[in-house]
């Protein structure tokens, strides 16, 4: 089966390509190689591996590109909430007119099934539970708590919200526009999927981690990102107060998911979560990543500020993605750092997070 990645050359891309290969795939990549997410022009190449360079929304490229395909995973895509409400058109114009051009020109082709990379954050505040045990799922915060330093959400009298797993039926909330284009995605292919005879599937990615990540993006990962501050001997910088729970997932772990959705039939039309089912605090990662750097001495910058579009609370509930994909994690984030720390070792970051906050704060972001 001959399987093409969109986005292939980038960071779970990479991890997604070998996977296939490891498991007798043939695989062909499209990727962009935006400058942002990839440090180099021409990437290291895989043996074996077709590679096309160009934008997804090129209608020519986008047809050479699914000659002879069987099966797509669609991982192209601008990643970052913060940028996205900046740089709003590259990002729709990127994720969502992208995907309209990849599907547009799947119609008549014997495709058999496309997985679409979409987000926890399309979901805004995970999951909470009232003091009584009511479920809550639609937890906003108000612009007035935030900046009263008020971080966590509360029911209508005022009292404290518990969080909790966030399972697939929690309704959509979308708070960034990079969330609006990723739900816009995962739409547009299971839409696809429903008029097409082509089995569609969106896993709902929760942060993602591992080695490869793009260390001197900002608007990467936060592991990555507290990395590249200490790899330079700067404090992570750390929103709100740090307590904010997020669910970390090994790229190794992603790579293996868009397998079986690939494979698995009984995934067909549905929207799946994939994340590693634990909840960790981000002031806590910020320590676990100092320690395995041995840069436990420098302690994370709590701003006492919040972003635009973030939200307090999201992990996942991963039951429908043991169910249905047989899916389960293999490598947690505390048993994992180490490996990731030994690999940021060696290679060099260069720390854009006094950037990025700078972006931010200008535009009237940070509050």
């Amino acid at each position: 089966m001959r399987v093409l990645v969109t986005g292939g050359c980038g960071f779970i891309g990479r991890y997604v390509t070998a996977e296939l290969l490891e498991n007798g795939y043939e695989v062909r990549i499209l990727d962009s190689l935006v400058e942002q997410v990839h440090a180099e022009e021409q990437p290291a190449r895989t043996d074996g591996v077709e590679y096309l360079f160009g934008d997804v929304r090129d209608p020519a490229l986008v047809r050479e590109a699914l000659d002879g395909v069987d099966g797509v995973l669609h991982l192209a895509a601008e990643v970052g909430v913060g940028q996205s409400m900046y740089e709003i058109s590259r990002y729709v114009g990127a994720n969502d007119l992208g995907t309209a051009v990849l599907l547009e020109n799947m119609i008549d082709r014997p495709i058999k099934r496309i997985v679409v990379a979409s987000s926890m954050s399309v979901y805004g505040e995970g999951l909470y539970e009232t003091e009584d045990g009511r479920r809550i799922d639609r937890a906003r915060r108000t612009r007035n708590r935030i900046q009263a330093a008020q971080w966590d959400p509360v029911d209508a009298s005022g009292r404290t919200l518990t969080p909790i797993p966030t399972d697939e039926e929690k309704p959509v909330d979308l708070a960034s526009i990079y969330a609006l284009s990723k739900y816009a995605q995962e739409r547009e292919v299971l839409i696809f999927g429903q008029a097409y005879p082509v089995e569609a599937v969106a896993l709902r990615l929760f942060n993602v981690f591992g080695a490869g990540q793009a260390l001197s993006n900002p608007y990467t990962g936060v592991l990555a990102n507290f990395a590249s501050r200490l790899a330079n001997d700067q404090a992570p910088l750390v929103f709100e107060d740090g307590n904010q729970k997020r669910d970390f997932v090994h790229v190794k772990d992603v790579a293996r998911a868009f397998r079986l959705a690939l494979e698995c039939q009984s995934a067909d039309g549905q929207v799946i979560n994939i994340g590693s089912g634990r909840a960790y605090s981000v002031r806590q990662v910020a320590e676990l990543v100092a320690e395995a750097l041995d840069k436990s001495a420098v302690k994370p910058e709590i701003l006492g500020k919040a972003r635009s579009g973030d939200i307090r609370n999201c992990f996942a509930d991963i039951a429908k993605a043991r169910d249905l994909l047989g899916f389960e994690p293999r490598y947690r984030l505390e048993d994992s750092v180490a490996e990731f720390a030994e690999w940021v070792r060696t290679t060099g970051a260069v720390d854009n997070a006094a950037q990025m906050r700078k972006q931010l704060e200008e535009r009237g972001l940070v509050s």
